[in-house]
């Protein structure tokens, strides 16, 4: 390399450091945006984006993000996780707050289905929903679903977690695999999702699709289902927003519900936060204009009894929420 792209390069690299840096700090929005600004205009003849037609068309989406209060035995856990490194943090907690059963399903290393199952079963023998913020919730949402004649999806970027799951509904609900529960994963054969997708949106028995947020992209049309769960944070907001699109796209007739669960007070929050301004960042890049500012790409905190959702007026399902908010 020439000491002249060699000086044009390291200029690059700190100009980026430097835009990088003023842009995660959590004071000054007005300074953020201001750059942001800037950076627009830079790149206003390079970058071009398509915001997608297909918002007005649909019958609406309600995008909620609930914190969720932990229980004890779940917040003795999460405290204990002072140390670890970010990805261990990251997994252990995302595994803790849906049931403190699960605090060490890391250290299941088999990759056989079979054998994580029977692994899991063993693990959640007499346990109790309700010391599992999450799983209480999902619970609770699918009971409601059950009564109004709603599908919900729940998607999580952990496999086991969806099995964990699938296997609680067995054993509280009696509900059948492949008539009332569905699953995608990366493993899932062509044909058996296209079986899964269609069964799940076709059929009358079907109830609920756990799908790993990886292996539910684009081309996965699941529009039978009403309720969307996103179980937990990933550091992708685009990713979130495509396994929404499962059921909020062309085809959706009704009303869909979001709900994208956070652990409160846990390492998660950061996760969230980092998130989020991520997905700022790109909105106020790509989206913001004249006629909207910074406030309208935040989040707007929402009482619960005024949430616009009528399952949120149900105890069982609000009570461990500790704040709400909306998109």
């Amino acid at each position: 390399m020439s000491g002249k792209n060699a000086r044009s390069r390291n200029i690059s690299d700190k100009f980026c450091d430097l835009v990088e840096e003023n842009l995660q700090k959590d004071a000054n929005d007005k300074m953020r945006a201001m750059i942001i600004e800037s950076l627009r205009e830079l790149t206003a003849n390079v970058l071009h984006y398509y915001q997608g037609e297909l918002s007005e068309e649909l019958p609406g989406l309600l995008d909620l993000t609930v914190f969720l209060k932990m229980s004890t035995e779940q917040e003795e856990i999460l405290r204990g996780l002072v140390g670890l490194g970010k990805f261990s943090k990251s997994a252990k907690c995302s595994a803790v707050s849906l049931h403190p059963c699960l605090k060490d399903i890391q250290n299941i290393k088999d990759k056989n289905r079979d054998i994580v199952v029977e692994k899991i079963g063993s693990i959640m023998r007499g346990i109790d929903i309700k010391v599992g913020a999450k799983a209480k919730f999902i619970y609770n949402l699918l009971c409601l679903s059950e009564a109004a004649g709603e599908k919900v999806l729940v998607f999580s970027r952990y496999v086991r977690f969806l099995i964990f799951l699938e296997m609680l509904v067995v054993r509280e609900k009696g509900w059948v695999p492949e008539m009332h529960i569905f699953s995608m994963t990366g493993e899932s054969t062509p044909d058996q999702r296209d079986k899964a997708v269609e069964r799940f949106n076709q059929s009358p028995d079907a109830k609920v699709f756990f799908g790993s947020i990886k292996a539910c992209g684009e081309g996965i049309s699941l529009v039978g289902a009403l309720r969307v769960v996103i179980l937990d944070v990933h550091e992708n907001p685009s990713v979130m927003r495509q396994a929404i699109g499962r059921a909020f796209r062309p085809g959706q007739s009704k009303m869909v519900y979001c709900y994208r669960l956070v652990a409160a007070d846990s390492p998660e929050e950061e996760d969230h936060n980092t998130a989020f301004r991520k997905e700022w960042v790109s909105k106020m890049w790509f989206e913001s204009n004249d006629l909207c500012g910074n406030d309208d790409f935040e989040l707007a905190s929402v009482d619960v009894s005024e949430s616009g959702d009528r399952f949120l007026d149900n105890e069982a399902l609000r009570q461990d929420i500790k704040s709400l908010y909306k998109r």
